[in-house]
């Protein structure tokens, strides 16, 4: 009987090994919240002291603070580390806020943070400045890029539409009053259409108007003419489109100067303008030319795309501009453009050359990231903004689906905005494809 109990006590203790690897690989927020969190948070309380001066993250303390611990304490006077200010579990991780003492500064702690990553068994740990003073360790349990879930709470609001999740498990968001204007680079099958998708799925939800300009006959943009304001599918139309983008901007300046306001957002509420929010699907395609001819067409489009990117965020208009590649072999007024798009996302790229045309301008750092970004991860990205900070992050897959019933689910909140009119795109029914039945048996080989 004491052998058959043995028996039972060693298969259940196999069980729940086998079934915490199995958690750790198919649910790995599970397991990080009832194996992982606990676990890194008590090796963590333990081995603070001794990591951070092994990691030479601490200073000798106050004379003070040694006069107290030689004639008060009788101990011997330690160096002191970062003060722990609060530690608090997340769903992918740990967050611990640090008080630096004189003479550590945020470079420090984030020079260190391979090194504190392999001390408390983590995936990752993030340095994140807050305020003068004081840093927060970002720590993530497991790979969160992996498989990515947007928590619940991100909904667009505002002018602000989550897209992503951040490798440090929090949420990255498109913020068109703080980054108006936006540049999306990647090549074929990098994830460069998912985000797009994500991007005017959110904004479907949001009052403004969609605008769209895609010259590959609209086979991107045309599924969502239910929620566009205004859609181009050829080089001439957008010429035209654009046009119409700067007259409107135009009005809008007089509307501001009529009211002494320096932009839209100063308006009151009954006279201000609704935002536009212009999606360009492919950039090459606006500049390259088969022809003589096609030369004031592109001329006028380059001209017009770079006013709107210099002087539309005051009129509450704003660029999205998606491209394989975006470099000076485009032409006249490619850098020109380039230089006036704030935010940057790079996806998966075929030669360093794009990442840096993407990235070294406004972070140099993040182009060996971008060119590391492996092929079985569509969807993942560099993103990166003037400031200089960048992070990777990955964009949920949604079906095309999804969104095209979002955007016939939110037609209503398309604005009244009368320049655009007539480049409204004309709503196609939904009707099952006339595709003939397959054969059952194969032809006859003569």
């Amino acid at each position: 009987m004491s052998d058959l109990s043995l028996w039972l006590e060693g298969a259940g203790a196999l069980a729940g090994v086998g079934g915490l690897g199995v958690a750790k690989v198919r649910a790995p927020r599970l397991y990080w919240a009832t194996v992982g969190l606990p676990a890194t948070w008590g090796r963590f309380t333990v081995q603070y002291r001794a990591t951070m001066d092994v990691c030479g993250l601490t200073v000798q303390p106050s004379g003070l603070r040694a006069f107290m611990a030689r004639n008060v304490a009788r101990s011997e006077v330690q160096p002191a580390p970062p003060k722990i200010r609060r530690v608090r579990g997340t769903s992918t991780g740990l967050r611990v806020t640090l008080r630096l003492p004189a003479g550590l500064e945020p470079a420090d702690i984030a020079a260190a943070s391979e090194r504190l990553r392999h001390a408390w068994g983590v995936h990752a740990v993030h340095v994140i400045p807050t305020k003068p003073g004081y840093v927060e360790l970002r720590m993530t349990g497991y790979d969160v890029l992996r498989r990515v879930r947007m928590p619940k709470k991100a909904a667009p609001h505002g002018l602000v539409v989550p897209v992503a999740l951040r490798d440090d498990g929090t949420v990255y968001e498109r913020d068109y009053r703080k980054v108006p204007m936006a540049l999306t680079l990647g090549s074929n099958q990098s994830g460069k259409s998912v985000y797009q998708r994500n991007l005017i799925k959110g904004l479907a939800q949001l009052p403004v108007a969609l605008v769209g300009i895609d010259c590959k006959r609209g086979v991107e943009q045309s599924r969502y003419a239910s929620r566009l304001s205004a859609l181009a599918t050829n080089p001439n139309d957008a010429a035209s489109l654009i046009d119409v983008l700067v007259a409107e901007l135009e009005d809008r300046f007089a509307l501001l100067a009529a009211f002494g306001v320096s932009d839209v957002w100063g308006l009151p509420e009954k006279v201000r303008p609704a935002p536009i929010v212009v999606l360009v699907d492919e950039i090459a395609e606006l500049f390259l030319i088969s022809s003589k001819k096609d030369e004031e067409r592109r001329e006028r489009i380059v001209t017009g795309l770079i006013r709107l990117a210099q002087l539309a965020r005051a009129g509450g208009i704003y660029l999205e501009i998606c491209g394989q590649r975006f470099g000076s072999e485009l032409g006249r007024g490619a850098t020109m453009l380039r230089a006036q798009l704030t935010g940057r996302v790079v996806h998966r790229v075929n030669d360093k050359q794009t990442a840096e045309m993407g990235l070294s301008d406004i972070a140099p750092e993040a182009v060996p990231a971008a060119c590391l970004i492996p092929a079985d991860r569509p969807g993942q990205a560099v993103a990166a903004d003037s400031s200089g900070g960048w992070s990777r992050i990955r964009t949920p897959h949604i079906s095309e689906a999804e969104t095209v019933a979002v955007c016939r689910e939110f037609a209503h909140l398309i604005p009244v905005i009368p320049a655009l009119d007539p480049f409204r795109p004309a709503i196609a029914p939904i009707l099952a494809p006339n595709i003939p039945p397959m054969p059952t048996t194969a032809p006859a080989i003569p």
